[in-house]
């Protein structure tokens, strides 16, 4: 299962170790969001950098809408079938989700796409980018409800 990680809050004032950490996860702007695999070493940079960050599993549907609508490739143009298919071993944007999601498959299979989504803040805001997602606030891991967040981001009220 592919999990979507977004960077809730900027690394003024962070620890090196967090801020490298940040980097690895090609995180660098707050509302940056990356899909990743979901594995052990992945696991222990999210807990490490997890004062910055919300996470969760995301479905092969979101992960398609969030290629469609802000996915970029080289020269700033946005992802299309035509490019999956003429750059990759996918015949369309919605196979090169579900390939993301299963794990099978990276942004890097796609030669050009960036790895990095560049979202805008959700709308109506965050509750709080300085306390835990289990206390009300916006960071860690949310489970399936980061799809509730990232709708917001895309401008999808839920």
């Amino acid at each position: 299962m592919a999990i979507a990680v977004v960077m809730v809050r900027g690394t003024t004032r962070a620890r090196n170790d967090v801020v490298d950490t940040l980097k690895m996860l090609n995180l660098t702007r707050a509302n940056h969001c990356v899909l990743l695999p979901q594995n052990p070493s992945v696991k222990g940079m999210l807990v490490k950098a997890q004062s910055y960050v919300t996470w969760g599993e995301v479905s092969p549907q979101t992960i398609a809408r969030l290629l469609l609508k802000r996915a970029h490739v080289s020269g700033g143009a946005t992802l299309t079938d035509v490019y999956v298919k003429g750059h990759s071993k996918y015949s369309s944007i919605w196979d090169f989700a579900q390939a993301l999601a299963k794990g099978e498959a990276s942004p890097a299979d796609v030669k050009g796409l960036s790895p990095v989504l560049r979202l805008p803040p959700p709308k109506k805001g965050y509750r709080s980018v300085k306390h835990s997602y289990v206390v009300g606030g916006d960071l860690g891991d949310r489970g399936k409800e980061i799809e509730t967040l990232l709708g917001r981001m895309l401008g999808e009220e839920k």
